[in-house]
Formats: structure tokens, sequence, C-alpha cells
């Protein structure tokens, strides 16, 4: 009986000491802390704690080839359908020319020619016999003629000076344009209007809807060019306007005051034709692009068009403005 006593306690006291440790274990999250973190030294304090791990074989059978086909669907995925949260952007390629491309052989050559021709042609004009074979009369129509030859030149320099200027202040319009204004704006403005005529035509449009698509894009393409030369216009005006005030002739320098006053409305008359017949240049120049167009190659008949309507415009706003002005009057 007492050696089953001294059994029966030993089991009570063991019983004890195991729901001791296990109780307080459960009840307090620092001894939880305390059990896991418990070095090997400090285990007959805390016990043999030994934490059990899981282990899940649910991938063992995939295989490399699996996870490589599943990786070139996503980057397809990625690569051919484009998110909607990522914006697309547009690239702006902006080329700007040289700017002083007027002064180049090829360029600077062209013009020198247009100009000789503009004011040497009229002189090739036939003109009828003199009857009269007096030789003063002879050595004074030899006078004249050259004299003649002379003065053209004189105008071929000034027409040559001027469009270079107004070459050289398209450069400079163009690289403010850049600086200035938006990506998109400055690449309608400096777009190649030909070969942007070319990619229209390509497109499958109306008719109707590609001429009002090219005269657009021919209106962006050629506002520089009029703005460059409606300044140059403008400057021209106003440096002769100034040259006059400072150095009057002698015949005016006694009515300076009514000079002045007549010099400054003048000088806005010009600027409004200036500015009128620079507008109607424009608006002919994207109009003639646009018909003519369709009537040829598209590249051809763009830059073929907007030369005519440049040139047309002014004629026509004034062969207008006088004919109104002779029915007023």
């Amino acid at each position: 009986m007492a050696g089953i006593a001294i059994v029966l306690d030993l089991l009570k006291k063991s019983h004890t000491k195991h729901t001791f440790h296990s109780s307080s274990s459960l009840s307090s999250t620092a001894a939880l802390s305390a059990v896991a973190t418990a070095p090997f030294a400090s285990r007959f304090l805390f016990g043999s704690f030994e934490p059990r791990v899981a282990y899940c074989d649910a991938a063992a059978a995939i295989d490399d080839d699996y996870l490589a086909a599943i990786r070139k669907v996503s980057a397809d995925a990625l690569q051919f359908e484009t998110p909607t949260y990522i914006p697309s952007s547009k690239v702006y390629n902006i080329q700007p020319k040289p700017l002083f491309s007027a002064f180049e052989f090829r360029a600077l050559a062209m013009t020198t020619v247009r100009s000789l021709l503009m004011f040497y042609l009229p002189l090739l004009e036939p003109k009828p016999a003199s009857e009269d074979d007096d030789d003063f009369l002879n050595n004074a129509a030899e006078e004249r003629s050259r004299a003649d030859l002379i003065v053209p030149l004189k105008k071929s320099v000034k027409q040559i000076a001027r469009e270079t200027t107004v070459v050289t202040t398209r450069r400079v319009l163009e690289r403010l344009a850049i600086s200035y204004v938006s990506q998109r704006v400055a690449w309608k403005l400096l777009k190649d209007v030909p070969q942007s005529t070319l990619r229209k035509a390509g497109r499958g449009w109306p008719t109707h809807l590609y001429i009002y698509k090219v005269s657009q894009t021919t209106l962006r393409g050629h506002f520089l060019g009029i703005a460059a030369s409606w300044t140059v216009q403008v400057g021209i005006e106003i440096y002769r306007c100034v040259v006059r005030y400072v150095k009057p002739n002698p015949e005016e320098e006694e009515e300076g005051q009514v000079e002045i006053a007549e010099q400054a409305k003048d000088l806005g008359n010009k600027v409004v034709g200036i500015t009128v017949r620079c507008g109607a240049s424009l608006v002919f120049a994207a109009i003639g692009a646009g018909i003519c167009s369709c009537l040829m190659r598209p590249s051809t008949g763009q830059w073929i068009g907007c030369a005519l309507g440049d040139l047309a415009g002014p004629m026509v706003v004034s062969i207008c403005l006088q004919k109104t002005l002779q029915a007023d009057g």
C-alpha cells in the first residue's frame, strides 16, 4: 500500500507541473514568444518545445516547361494588349532646318536666278522700231538702255536680300515655336506638308474630306512663312517711315508737323494692306494646295497649288479692292 501511495503521489505531481506549464503558455503571448525564442541552455525551465511544420507538395508536379509557357503568355498579353491605365503617347519628330539655310549654295542660286528673271524678262519684250535715224536720238536711246539694265540689277539685289531675310526670319520663328509652344503645335507648324499629303492620299478618304485635310495641313505648315513675310514687309515700311522722318526732304521741312501725321496714317494703311495681302496669300495657298493635290500627284500637286495660291491671293485681293474703291467713288 505504501508503494502504491508513493507512485500515485509522483503521478499527481507530474500532472500538476504539466498542467501549469501548458496553461501559462496558452494564456500569455509573452510566454509563447519566450518559449519560441528560448535557447538550448534554458530548455530545463520551459521544457522541450518542438514546432510542428506542415509541408505542401501541390506544385511538385509542375515542370519547367509549364512555367516557361505561363511567362510567355503573360509577356504576349502585356505586349499586344495595352492596359487601359497606361496612356498612349505619340512621338513628335521635330527636325528644324538650319538657321542660315537661305545662304546655302543651292537655295541662294535659285533665289538669284528667280530674282533676275523677274526683273530682266520684261526688258526682252519686242519694241517698235524707230523711224528717226538721228545720231542724237540713238545716243539717247543707248544711254536709256544702259540705265534700264542697271535699275533691274538693283531691284534684283533688293529682292534677293528680301527673300533671304524672309527665310532666315522663318527659321527664327521655327525655333521660337519649338521653345514656347507645345510639341504637338510645333510639329504641326514644322511638318513636311508634301510628305503629309502623300500619307493622307493613302488613307482612302472621300474627296471632299481629303481636300479639307490637305488644305488644313497646308494652312498650318505655310503659316510661319507668311508670318515671316509679314514681319519683313512691316519692318521695311517702318524703316522707310523712320528714315523719312529723320532725314526729310528740303521741300518737306516746312510742313514737318503735318507730314508726321500723314506718315503715321500712311504707315497704318500700309500695314493693313500688308496684313490683308498676307492673309489672302495664306488662304489661297491652302485652297490651291487642296485642289491641285487631287488633280495630279499628291506631293507635287500640293506644292504647285501652294505656290500658285501664294501668288494669286494678293492679286485677287488687289483687284477686288480696286473695283470696290472705284464703285464707291
